[in-house]
């Protein structure tokens, strides 16, 4: 018989301590394995967006770093300008240091996931177990590609790292009630997480969820004894949440409120099905796509919104039926939620399902699969195995999904496979074929995109003819430049046309192509580059120097005139040299 005087040994927290090099030699390996599963999209040259981005632009690219920092996101534009200044144009490491951002987005998670688990009263093992867990899905769920892959993507992961760090300085806050130095500390990385993206500015409400789930436990007591950091973080929140309106919303033709063609409730009817996409996307990441076709619901009757809406309507009355019975997968749920709800309710956005928008919950739904295991019995060493193979198959699924990303071309095909009949990623196949020097595959992909499209498209035909010249089809080149101008009168067209006729050797119609284009825009430089080639397939070395210092004069900086005027001024000396013998 036990004596009743006799302590009883907690089985449940005796964990063996870690030796010295444990944690050290485990991070590194971590590092290690997300390098090489993300490793083949870091090779990866900029694409899409990342193309318009402030350090592509030639002319500001060196500008100081005041001038990067006055748009609605300084802070990000600071990474790209600490990026470009380090390492220049170098694909590789806006790549790189968007994973390295991912990795400590993931250890914040981490540290998230460990104190949420606390407040649940699970064992210690246990907890670290799940928590890894979080931390893991998180960082290799293949929703997660397109964050590291897309340089524009580096909003999502910024914010989202400032948004936990943010999240960490409350959960771990030394008392209930918060104290003004960490309120200040919280405020920083607020404004660190709204100025690199504005979604971010919902970290009030995920603030008030924690403190009702969780301080003490489905009480407003919580709420009321941190007064502290709801009246300036709100404050700030709906200051910045007028800021963007003002700045972005009402501007922007891409969001807001200012398009005619997608109104607040057809986005709406839309995310009911989109919310859902994203469950399913979550648990079963198949046909992912960097550019969607999902059609508008312009009412509850298209495309069964209505079914969604009914599914949403069950899960949010079940989470919140059960939420003492699951309080962790309640919470993530509505976190879930909550932090969907600046791109998936009523504020217009043009591109209605975007992968990144899953950035940061993703870790809310893996709160979910938590606390529905957690109500298991299962051993620790089974539980760590099990969870351990769902990691590596993320993993492998992710590496899969990088290689995809390593490549414009295959990203490309990969988008038109799932969205064979969507303009947007035909048109961006073709350009990276021609981008590759496939030429004649660009032009074939140019014609196909030109079907698809609901009315003709300027940069369409200009993109076209120059795949065409490529190709060496100057016809097929000069017919869709035609096309081009009869849409609109540009100075870019004019002087491609002069270009493609210089090359047939029709120098006279070349110039009155190039001399219509400098009518449109005198300032146009490549109107003289090419003007000068032209003088110089005929010999005629000064006409030649002239134009070239007519585009560098206009544009210093220019390789293709710089190059010409050096040509053209050793070819104008060798023909005095030839003279004077």
């Amino acid at each position: 018989m036990k004596s009743p005087n006799r302590p009883v040994e907690n089985k449940t927290e005796a964990v063996p301590h870690p030796t010295r090099w444990t944690v050290p030699l485990g991070l590194l390996a971590i590092a290690f394995a997300l390098y090489e599963i993300y490793r083949p999209a870091l090779g990866g040259p900029f694409l899409f967006d990342d193309l318009y981005l402030p350090f592509m632009i030639p002319n500001f690219a060196e500008s100081p770093l005041r001038y990067w920092v006055t748009g609605v996101r300084p802070t990000l534009q600071v990474t790209y300008w600490l990026n470009y200044r380090m390492f220049g144009l170098d694909p590789y490491y806006f790549h790189l240091v968007n994973l390295v951002l991912h990795a400590a987005a993931g250890y914040f998670v981490w540290l998230v996931a460990c104190k949420l688990l606390e407040f649940v009263k699970l064992g210690l093992p246990v907890r670290n177990i799940y928590a890894a867990f979080a931390a893991g899905v998180f960082l290799l769920h293949p929703l997660q590609s397109e964050s590291v892959g897309y340089v524009a993507s580096r909003s999502e992961v910024l914010s989202g790292l400032f948004f936990l760090i943010a999240w960490v300085a409350f959960l771990y806050r030394r008392d209930a009630a918060i104290r003004f130095s960490e309120v200040a500390l919280i405020l920083v990385f607020f404004v660190f997480a709204v100025t690199s993206k504005e979604h971010t500015a919902v970290l009030p409400a995920v603030l008030l969820l924690t403190d009702y789930f969780f301080n003490p436990g489905f009480t407003f007591e919580g709420i009321r004894k941190n007064w502290r950091i709801y009246a300036p973080i709100i404050a700030g929140a709906v200051l910045g949440v007028a800021v963007i309106f003002k700045v972005v919303l009402s501007r922007s033709s891409s969001a807001g409120f200012g398009m005619k063609d997608l109104t607040p409730l057809d986005y709406l009817f839309t995310q009911f099905r989109s919310i859902v996409t994203y469950l399913r996307l979550f648990v079963l990441p198949a046909g992912q796509n960097i550019d969607y076709d999902f059609p508008l619901s312009r009412s509850l009757d298209e495309h069964l919104s209505w079914l969604c809406l009914f599914i949403l309507l069950a899960l949010t009355a079940a989470a919140w039926i059960y939420r003492k019975k699951f309080p962790l997968a309640s919470f993530g749920f509505f976190l879930f939620l909550i932090l969907l709800a600046p791109t998936s309710s009523v504020v217009p956005i043009r591109d209605v399902l975007v992968e990144r928008r899953m950035y940061l919950p993703v870790f809310a739904l893996s709160l979910c699969v938590i606390d529905f295991l957690r109500n298991r019995r299962i051993a620790v060493p089974a539980l760590a195995a099990s969870l351990g193979v769902v990691c590596v198959v993320l993993g492998f699924l992710v590496w899969q999904r990088n290689h995809v990303w390593a490549n414009p071309v295959s990203l490309w095909n990969d988008s038109v496979a799932n969205s064979p009949q969507k303009y947007r990623p035909r048109f961006q196949l073709a350009y990276a074929h021609y981008q590759a020097g496939q030429c004649l595959d660009a032009t074939k992909q140019y014609a196909e995109a030109a079907k698809l499209s609901p009315q003709p498209v300027y940069d369409l035909f200009v993109d076209w003819a120059l795949a065409a010249d490529c190709a060496n089809k100057p016809g097929e080149a000069l017919s869709r430049l035609e096309d081009a101008l009869r849409l609109e009168q540009s100075a870019h067209a004019w002087s491609l046309m002069g270009m493609v006729r210089a090359k047939q050797g029709d120098y006279d119609r070349a110039l009155e192509a190039l001399a219509a284009g400098e009518k449109l825009d005198p300032r146009f430089t490549m109107i003289y580059v090419y003007r000068g080639n032209v003088h110089m397939a005929r010999q005629d070395w000064d006409a030649a120097v002239v134009e070239y210092e007519k585009a560098l004069a206009v544009e210093p900086k220019d390789d293709a005139a710089r190059q010409g005027l050096e040509k053209a001024t050793a070819a104008r000396n060798r023909a005095t040299a030839a003279a004077a013998k």
